[in-house]
């Protein structure tokens, strides 16, 4: 995973984004073996989305779980493609043996 160090992306008070498979981090911002392992399951969901509907499932999943629960923080710990992640991301064998729009299991 190609990773980029920056201070316009991600905005600050986030650490990093994956945008497209790439990972912008903030120059000063840790991130350890987990974080990278967590943003290489979001690029397989990414590449298995055919790119531009992972971003509009997400966003969409995030705007529905925020009416539903009226917090931002919930709202995004809801979204099926984080749950996946989370659920993951101190497996590093994980992306060997994933299926196929596992993340699909994770809807609400």
């Amino acid at each position: 995973m190609k990773i980029i160090r920056n201070n316009i992306i991600p905005f600050k008070g986030f650490r990093a984004i994956n945008l497209f498979g790439i990972l912008f981090v903030r120059k000063n911002a840790r991130i350890d073996d987990i974080m990278v392992n967590h943003e290489k399951i979001h690029t397989g969901q990414i590449k298995e989305a055919l790119y531009i509907f992972f971003y509009l499932w997400y966003g969409i999943e995030f705007i529905v779980h925020l009416i539903r629960f009226r917090n931002s923080n919930i709202a995004y710990r809801k979204i099926s493609f984080e749950r996946e992640a989370y659920a993951y991301q101190n497996n590093h064998e994980y992306l060997d043996k994933r299926k196929p729009y596992a993340f699909l299991k994770y809807l609400e």
